[in-house]
């Protein structure tokens, strides 16, 4: 038998690389393996561009023969592969191999990313470039980069404008054969693919694959910007161009800018002129066949685009998407400016020109400029007096439909746009939009003068006649100016003395029909404006807006001298008295004069003694109706207002107030310095003082200072030592409100504050707080001098006894001192021979808990966490710290008795019951002294 050649041996190492999946030769460049010298070579010539072999009918250079080979066969016209099954033949084995899976379904490449599988590894490897963006080969003039080389060739020809298939029929050229193909077919009306659920016939599989997607609604491609999916890459390319703001297409002619290359193409007809589609009923061209297709609907009268909401039907898919919007509420087009949003693009161009103030449309009669052509034609009527719509009831004309509409509601009594806050409803959708801005509190109309906001455009329009001092409508008799004619008519009543519109249960006369509305809500009771945010009710809508202010914190009226701000215009009057000195009220009996009249009325109370109103139970007497209000309470016990959420009830209403904020976790006053909000204003004025370091209030007895009063006097009872409030459960009393009321819950169990991350209960909201932070990580408190962080301000306080040594807490018997209070406690056992922890199961007593969890360990034997140095497992965190000190020899823990040192508190424990003769200790593994093995174990016992 002859021993096998080198030459075979060689190609059967190559033939077991595929096998076991080595690739022994590597790139320098770019790091790609191979499986043999040889091909390492190929690859190279990649890199340096070599490309040897030369083509002698074309010159044309490949990097290697079997390239050239099969290159030279589209010349020769030679495919040597045939499939044995349907004759195709190819010019390649690949292409065969390839083709041949079309006829046995075979797709042997599987993807592991999405599992889609494929007839070639080609095919594979360039599908799994969508997974990993991989884009290998790079235009070396443009720089864009491609998964695909061929790809790469056919996109350098639009850089040498190169064309080289073209069609014979009409001279067309193309980059790509497959292009060519793909357009001879529209000569001959070939369109081999057809849809195997509706029959329409495509001229290309990729035509046929995209329209199969709106059968089946799968949308392969996903924006990674907003997550919106659709059914191509090239239309996924076309919407990321919205995010990025790139537009790539830009006429030669105008210079505008286009997302897409067929947006361009179909601007471009608008510079041209040409309109190649004819619509045949009519003779009408149009540069589109998709704007003719939806004009021959005009004619047809086709809708074929249903809404499955209301079942309106629709000539265009946009008019159906724009129209579902309705539905939905989304409007997706968004003004940058200021944020509004819009159902479609033309209504964000319309309203865009707002900002940048263009007016494209002019009216050729008196110049006068719209932001619409809309706009524009309404506003020529005003010269044609061209009144188009009119009423077949009443016979009045309008120059707009939407009048029309809304005038014959009139007639028919609908009311179609109902109120959601209040139930009212309107004629039109405007009148709802106006009413609704009551309940909001919504002002979209600012002036640019003033900065007043007004909810009605005309509002803002008569406000604006302020500025520029404009009265257009003058009274004949007085020669009284006014900004709007409606003013005129009210003021002409005065001189006529006519008072037209009359109360029906008390005769009073009003100039106005809404002041007789007003009126009328006084014997009625009715109040028909309801806060949305507390419930209470107003007669008038400016005494709901005055109240709205109360939640949103607004102060539109300014001070001019200190700035500081007011919610009405009678309280910034009676404040600016400050200022001016103005005081207009005065004293009879002192001369002292008030700036408001019931100042002035409250004030002479103190000279007259007069105390009006009494208490008709005790009869105590009192200068306000307010005073005797709170007093009456505390011979009732009446607390009228509730809350209607828990049931707490309170004495006033500004209390239930307040108290409703906790509810709502509404904080209406914000902090400018750090953003904290807060439910009282006080409780602002209260934490500035924290920003600023300001403390009004000091302690007469030790000077301590205090940034509120009821803190001061807390602190003061500490130096009287009064305890005014005591537990009636124990007795114990309390030098403050908050601290009995916490004490409270230990008798009581309550538990009032509860984490929302795990539902555990806390007496305090200082407890509640601390142990969120467990949730979320947060550990606020930190050491200055080595940077550790804490979640309470205590343990940092501990921790920095480290670094400077004090030992606060001092025995009253030894005089040792001790960094802990705890500490100090545990020590002081000692001397009283306290043992205050005792073991359920045996009964024996120990100094500290700590000493009785360690002695626990001899019952339960539970041993659970291991060290990760030495294997040794252990029942709680803790142990294994005091363990790891035996590996640091770190011996922290020193007995009080006779100063040796040990490394865990266990340990230490275990060596003072033996300092103070008690029993002898024994390990739990073993039968040693303790002595023996307490350098060994730390789970130790007592027998």
């Amino acid at each position: 038998m002859s021993l096998p050649t080198a030459d075979k041996v060689g190609d059967l190492m190559k033939h077991q690389r595929i096998h076991n999946g080595e690739k022994p030769y590597t790139c320098d460049q770019c790091g790609k393996a191979f499986t043999s010298a040889g091909g390492l070579q190929k690859h190279q010539r990649i890199h340096n561009r070599e490309k040897p072999c030369t083509s002698d009918l074309c010159g044309k250079t490949c990097t290697t023969a079997s390239i050239l080979k099969t290159h030279e066969r589209m010349h020769t016209g030679e495919r040597p592969f045939s499939c044995d099954q349907c004759g195709k033949n190819f010019t390649q084995r690949s292409d065969l191999t390839k083709h041949q899976c079309i006829h046995s379904g075979e797709t042997p490449y599987s993807c592991d990313l999405c599992r889609k599988t494929f007839s070639s590894a080609g095919d594979l490897r360039t599908h799994q470039c969508i997974h990993t963006g991989e884009k290998p080969f790079s235009c070396d003039k443009c720089g864009k980069k491609f998964n695909r080389m061929g790809d790469l060739t056919r996109h350098k020809r639009v850089h040498i404008a190169e064309k080289p298939f073209s069609c014979d029929q009409c001279g067309k050229s193309f980059i790509n054969m497959n292009d060519l193909t793909k357009h001879q077919r529209i000569h001959v009306g070939k369109k081999p693919y057809t849809c195997g659920q509706c029959g329409k016939a495509f001229g290309t599989a990729n035509g046929m694959q995209r329209h199969n997607r709106r059968h089946t609604g799968e949308k392969l491609q996903t924006c990674d910007l907003c997550g919106k999916t659709f059914t191509t890459a090239g239309t996924l390319r076309a919407h990321q161009r919205i995010h990025t703001g790139e537009k790539p297409f830009g006429c030669d002619q105008c210079g505008k800018n286009f997302i897409n290359a067929s947006d361009l193409k179909k601007h471009q007809r608008i510079h041209t002129g040409e309109k190649l589609y004819t619509c045949d009923q009519c003779g009408k061209k149009f540069t589109q066949a998709i704007v003719l297709k939806n004009h021959q609907r005009i004619h047809t009268g086709e809708k074929p685009y249903a809404c499955d909401h209301c079942g309106k039907l629709f000539k265009t898919a946009g008019n159906l998407i724009k129209h579902q919007r309705m539905h939905t509420g989304e409007k997706p087009y968004l003004c940058d400016q200021c944020g509004k949003t819009f159902t479609s693009t033309t209504g964000l161009q319309k309203h865009q020109r707002i900002h940048n103030g263009e007016k494209p449309f002019t009216c050729d009669l008196c110049g006068k400029t719209f932001t619409t052509a809309s706009i524009l034609k309404i506003h020529e009527r005003t010269h044609t007096g061209e009144r188009p719509f009119s009423c077949d009831q009443c016979g009045k004309n309008f120059t707009q439909r939407i009048h029309l509409t809304k005038h014959q509601r009139i007639h028919t009594g609908e009311k179609p746009y109902s109120c959601a806050f209040c139930g009212k409803t309107f004629c039109s959708a405007g009148d709802l939009r106006t009413h609704q801005r009551i309940h909001t509190g919504e002002k979209p109309f600012t002036c640019d003068v003033c900065g007043k906001k007004f909810n009605l455009a005309g509002n803002l329009k008569r406000h604006k006649h302020i500025h520029i001092a404009e009265k257009p409508f003058s009274c004949d008799q007085c020669g009284k100016s006014f900004i709007h004619v409606n003013d005129l008519t009210k003021h002409q009543r005065i001189h006529a003395g006519k008072k037209p519109y009359t109360c029906g249960q008390c005769g009073k006369n009003f100039f106005q029909m809404s002041d007789l509305k007003r009126h009328r809500r006084i014997h009625t009771g009715e109040k028909p404006y309801t806060c949305d945010e507390c419930g209470k009710a107003f007669a008038t809508t400016g005494g709901l807006q005055i109240h709205h202010r109360s939640h949103t914190g607004e102060k539109p009226y300014s001070c001019y001298f200190c700035r500081k701000a007011f919610t009405t215009a009678s309280a910034l009057s009676t404040h600016q008295r400050i200022h001016t000195g103005e005081k207009l009220y005065s004293c009879n009996f002192c001369g002292k004069t008030f700036a408001t009249a019931s100042a002035l009325t409250k004030h002479q109370r103190v000279h007259t003694g007069e105390k009006p109103y009494a208490c008709e139970q005790c009869g105590k007497a009192f200068a306000t109706t307010e005073g005797l209000r709170k007093h009456h309470h505390i011979h009732t016990g009446e607390k009228p207002y509730t809350c209607d959420q828990c049931g707490k009830k309170f004495n006033q209403m500004s209390n239930l107030r307040r108290h409703r904020h906790v509810h709502t976790g509404e904080k209406p006053f914000s902090c400018d310095q750090c953003g904290k909000n807060f439910i009282q204003a006080s409780d602002l004025t209260k934490h500035q003082r924290i920003h600023s370091g300001e403390k009004l209030y000091n302690c007469d007895q030790c000077g301590k200072s205090f940034s509120t009063i009821p803190v001061l006097r807390t602190h003061q009872r500490i130096h009287t030592g009064e305890k005014p409030f005591s537990c009636n459960f124990c007795s114990k009393a309390f030098i403050s409100a908050s601290a009995l009321t916490t004490h409270q819950r230990i008798h009581t169990g309550e538990k009032p504050y509860t984490c929302d991350h795990c539902g555990k209960a806390f007496k305090t909201g200082g407890e509640a707080r601390i142990h969120h932070r467990i949730h979320t990580g947060e550990k606020p408190h930190s050491c200055d001098e080595c940077g550790k962080v804490f979640t309470q301000v205590g343990s940092l306080r501990r921790h920095q006894r480290i670094h400077t040594g004090e030992k606060p807490y001092m025995c009253d018997q030894c005089g040792k001192a001790f960094a802990r209070v705890f500490e100090l406690r545990t020590h002081q056992r000692i001397h009283t021979g306290e043992k205050p922890y005792t073991c359920d199961q045996c009964g024996k007593a120990f100094r500290s808990s700590s000493t009785l969890r360690v002695h626990h360990l001899s019952h339960t034997r539970e041993m659970v966490i291991p060290c990760e140095l030495c294997g040794k497992i252990f029942w709680s965190y803790s142990n294994l710290w005091n363990h790891k000190r035996t590996h640091m020899r770190d011996k922290s823990y020193e007995c009080e008795l006779c100063e040796e040192s040990f490394t865990s508190m266990a340990q230490r424990a275990e060596h003072e019951c033996a300092c103070e003769g008690d029993e002898q200790a024994s390990c739990v593994k073993s039968e040693n002294s303790f002595q023996d093995c307490v350098f060994k174990h730390s789970n130790i016992t007592r027998e």
